[in-house]
C-alpha cells in the first residue's frame, strides 16, 4: 500500500469518526438541554397547582366558616346576607380598628330603541360598593383626656361580575391580607402539597423552599432555605383578585444535575457504549491497517532474504556440478568427492530453511505433530551443544555451559525442545560479529527450571527487544542481507515455549550482548 493511500484513509477514517463522535456529544447536549426545559415546565406547573390549591383550601376554610356562623343563628345563608357582610379587625399592636364593608347596588336603565326592533328594553346592572375604614381607637393625653383620632375611609365602586361566592373572594382577599403568612398556611402543607404535585409531574427528587415577603424570608421555610438567582423557582402567594400578591413561594432543588442527568442515564450510557465502540473499532482499523502495512513490508523484506539465500546455494551447487563435469576434475577423486560435499551441505541448508517455514506454518494451523514425554533438559542441552560445536569452533568461539539446577525433567517434545536451543544458539552466532562466545546455565525455582543463554554479541535496543519473537521480523542493520536467516527463528522458539506453558525473556544491550531466558515448568 502506497503511503499517500493509506495516510489518506487514515485522515479519511479520522474524519469521520470526529464528525460521528460530534453528532453524537451535540445529540446527548441537546437531549439534556430538552430535559431541563422539560424540568424547569413540570416544576413552574406544579408551583402554580400548589399556589392556587393552598388559596383554594383557605378560601374554602374562611367559606365553611361564615357558612358555620350563620347556621349557629339557625338560619341558611343568603344571597342580601352576603351581600351585606363586615368584617371587622381590632389590631392591638398598632392600636387600630379596621372594618371592612361591601353591598350591592342595583342600577336600572333602558337602551335606545336604535338597537332594538321595541320601543327600549329594561337592563339591570350590578356594582359592587366597597368600604375600608380605619380608625385610631382613642388615646388620653398627658392630662388624662380622651382624644379622637382622625379616620381613614377608602371607598371603592366597581361592577360586580360574579355572584355570591366571587362576593366571598373578595371579602377574603381584604380581610386574610392582614394575617402573617405562617397563619395562613404551614410547613406541613406546603411540603405535603409540593411533594405530591411533583411526584405527579415525574420529579420525585429533594426540594427546598422559602416563602418570602416583599423580599423579606418569612417564618415558612424549610430548615436553612436561601433564595439563588438563576437556580431557584418562584411563584405568587395569595394573588388577589387583581393578581397582586406581597408573597412569593420559592423552591431550589440541591440534586437537580444528579436527577436530570439520572433521569437519562438509559440514553446517556446507550450513547457513550456506540461512541466506545465506534472509537474500538476505529483503533482496531486503523491497528489492522498499520499491521498490514508492516507485514507487508516484512513479507517483502522475507521475500528478498530467501531470494538471496537460495540465490547463493543454487549458484553454489551449479558451480560445483560444473566442476564436477569437467574431465580434468572427475578424474580426480578428491576433487569430486569436495564438491559432492558441498553440493550436499547447501541442500541440507536449503532444506533446513523450507522446514523452518513449514514448522512455522503448521504451528499457526495447530497441525504440527506434539507429543510429551519426560524429557531431561540437560540431555537436551548437551544434544544442542553438539550440534554447533563444530561450527563455533570453526569460528574461533566456544560454548560454555554451566549446568547447576538439581530438578531437570519437564514434560515436552524432545526434538521441538532441542530445536529451540539450537535455534537460540543459531541467532547468537549470526549476529556475533568476531568470534561467538557463549555461555548457557540453568537453575531451579519452586516448580520451574531456568535456562539462560548469554552471548556476547551485537545485542541490541529496547526497541527490537519487543519485536524480535514476532514472525518475520529482523533487525535492520543497513545492508539487510548481511546476517543470514529470515526471521522466524525466534518465533519459532517463543511458540514452542508456549506451547510447553513456560516464558522466554531477552535482556539486551547494545554493542555488549544478550541474554535470552527460558522458564520451564517441572515435572
Amino acid at each position: 500500500m502506497r503511503k499517500r493511500v493509506f495516510l489518506l484513509i487514515i485522515v479519511l477514517m479520522s474524519i469521520a469518526l470526529i464528525g460521528i463522535i460530534s453528532v453524537q456529544v451535540f445529540w446527548i447536549k441537546n437531549t439534556i438541554q430538552i430535559t431541563e426545559e422539560q424540568f424547569t415546565s413540570n416544576v413552574k406547573f406544579a408551583l402554580a397547582k400548589v399556589s392556587e390549591d393552598i388559596k383554594d383550601h383557605e378560601f374554602n376554610e374562611f367559606y365553611i366558616d361564615i357558612t358555620e356562623r350563620f347556621k349557629d343563628e339557625g338560619r341558611k345563608l343568603k344571597y342580601s346576607d352576603v351581600r351585606n357582610y363586615i368584617y371587622e379587625k381590632l389590631d392591638t399592636v398598632n392600636n387600630e380598628r379596621f372594618t371592612f364593608s361591601q353591598s350591592i347596588i342595583e342600577e336600572n336603565y333602558k337602551v335606545p330603541s336604535e338597537f332594538f326592533e321595541n320601543d327600549s328594553i329594561d337592563f339591570k346592572e350590578i356594582f359592587s360598593k366597597e368600604e375600608i375604614v380605619i380608625v385610631k381607637e382613642q388615646t388620653f393625653d398627658n392630662q388624662g383626656n380622651g382624644v379622637n383620632s382622625p379616620e381613614e375611609r377608602y371607598v371603592k365602586i366597581g361592577r360586580f361580575d360574579g355572584a355570591e361566592k366571587s362576593q366571598l373572594e373578595r371579602v377574603f382577599d381584604v380581610s386574610r391580607s392582614k394575617l402573617p403568612v405562617h397563619k395562613r398556611v404551614s410547613n406541613r402543607e406546603i411540603t405535603y402539597r409540593l411533594d405530591r404535585e411533583l411526584k405527579s409531574k415525574g420529579i420525585d427528587t429533594d426540594f427546598k423552599y422559602g416563602i418570602y415577603s416583599n423580599g423579606l424570608a418569612t417564618q415558612v421555610k424549610s430548615g436553612y432555605f436561601r433564595k439563588e438567582v438563576g437556580k431557584s423557582y418562584m411563584v405568587p402567594m395569595f394573588a388577589d383578585s387583581e393578581g397582586k400578591s406581597e408573597f412569593q413561594l420559592f423552591v431550589t432543588f440541591p440534586e437537580k444535575k444528579d436527577f436530570i442527568l439520572s433521569s437519562i442515564a438509559k440514553i446517556l450510557l446507550l450513547s457513550a457504549f456506540f461512541i466506545l465502540i465506534i472509537i474500538l473499532a476505529f483503533v482496531t482499523a486503523l491497528y489492522q491497517l498499520i499491521k498490514q502495512k508492516q507485514i507487508s513490508e516484512i513479507k517483502t523484506d522475507f521475500i528478498n532474504n530467501m531470494t538471496h539465500e537460495f540465490k547463493t546455494p543454487i549458484a553454489t551447487i551449479n558451480l560445483a556440478l560444473d566442476a564436477i563435469k569437467n574431465p580434468k576434475i572427475i578424474n580426480d577423486q578428491d576433487k569430486v568427492k569436495r564438491y559432492v560435499k558441498m553440493i550436499r551441505d547447501e541442500n541440507k541448508r536449503m532444506h533446513a530453511q523450507v522446514e523452518n517455514v513449514l514448522r512455522i506454518s503448521k504451528l499457526e494451523k495447530n497441525q504440527l505433530d506434539f507429543s510429551k514425554e519426560a524429557v531431561d533438559i540437560h540431555d537436551i542441552i548437551d544434544e544442542a551443544i553438539t550440534h554447533v560445536e563444530l561450527l563455533i569452533r570453526d569460528k574461533g568461539g566456544y560454548v560454555k555451559s554451566e549446568l547447576k539446577a538439581h530438578s531437570t525433567e519437564v514434560l515436552g517434545n524432545q526434538f521441538h525442545l532441542t530445536s529451540i536451543i539450537v535455534n537460540m544458539f543459531d541467532n547468537a552466532i549470526k549476529y556475533s560479529e568476531n568470534a561467538p562466545k557463549i555461555d548457557i546455565s540453568t537453575e531451579n525455582t519452586a516448580k520451574n527450571i531456568i535456562i539462560k543463554i548469554k552471548d556476547q554479541g551485537i545485542g541490541m535496543n529496547k526497541n527490537v527487544q519487543k519485536h524480535i519473537f514476532k514472525k518475520f521480523y529482523r533487525e535492520e542493520t543497513g545492508n539487510i542481507h548481511n546476517v543470514k536467516g529470515h526471521g522466524l527463528g525466534l518465533s519459532y522458539v517463543k511458540k514452542i515455549v508456549e506451547i510447553h506453558q513456560g516464558q522466554i525473556f531477552v535482556e539486551s544491550e547494545k554493542e555488549v550482548g544478550s541474554t535470552f531466558t527460558v522458564k520451564l515448568p517441572l515435572i
